[in-house]
């Protein structure tokens, strides 16, 4: 049994970001779980939270669903000499995802890529030995996939996850973030079977604006959550927060 298909955003498009939503990433989890608590019956259901910001996010969605956790290490492709603006993003196992937009408006040559996709990669595998260890990958086939971030601007990286999801072959896949940009979840609506989001404001600039506080999660803190998650499963559906 499955929560009906198709996109859901919230009431509160009309929030302005004199009033912050969210005080931090797990009070968003808590909030956004609060969205997806129909899915608590879903029965094998998974939640992969995008590092690092996702990790605090979907660690209390999946507390608050009864739901396995685990860690997605996606690494955006920033824009040689401009950063922070994405031309796409890649994931595990060669996954890459360009915005050909961005590309050819930033001139950026087919070796540019190459270089930054070098370099990101050596990071995503960096970071996958860090926050795993030893422990191997929880297993996504013929299963559903909750993929949690803590909010879509562009959506590249989670697009990028959702294809890696795609080539596990799960039985379904489900994106939800806590706040995206409109144009983010029309372009990434048709790639997932759900998409929960409960802010969508007409208004979004970044995601960073809608949190009290959006201090850099770290490598510890998501080393942390995936240990107490493994430490102590979730037997049974909690309650939302």
């Amino acid at each position: 049994m499955y929560p009906g298909a198709g996109l859901y955003s919230g009431a509160r498009k009309g929030c302005t970001m004199s009033h912050r939503p969210f005080f931090n990433r797990r009070d968003a989890g808590r909030q956004l779980a609060a969205h997806l608590w129909d899915y608590r019956e879903v029965p094998g259901l998974l939640v992969l939270g995008l590092a690092r910001g996702g990790v605090p996010v979907a660690y209390e969605v999946a507390a608050a669903l009864g739901a396995d956790l685990d860690v997605l290490v996606v690494r955006k492709l920033g824009v040689p000499g401009q950063d922070e603006l994405a031309l796409g993003a890649i994931a595990p196992g060669g996954v890459r995802v360009l915005n050909e937009p961005i590309v050819r408006s930033c001139g950026v040559s087919e070796a540019q890529i190459a270089a930054v996709v070098a370099v990101e990669e050596r990071e995503l595998q960096r970071r996958e030995v860090l926050y795993r260890g030893e422990r191997p990958r929880t297993p996504v086939c013929r299963r559903s996939v909750l993929l949690i971030d803590d909010g879509l601007a562009t959506g590249a990286t989670m697009h990028a996850a959702v294809e890696w999801v795609r080539t596990q072959q799960p039985v379904r896949l489900i994106a939800a973030v806590p706040v995206a940009a409109p144009s983010a979840l029309i372009a990434l609506q048709p790639l997932v079977d759900e998409l929960v989001c409960p802010l969508a404001p007409g208004n979004f600039t970044s995601v960073g604006l809608w949190y009290a506080d959006f201090s850099q999660t770290s490598d510890s803190e998501v080393q942390q959550l995936l240990a107490t998650a493994v430490r102590h499963p979730s037997d049974s559906p909690g309650t939302p927060r």
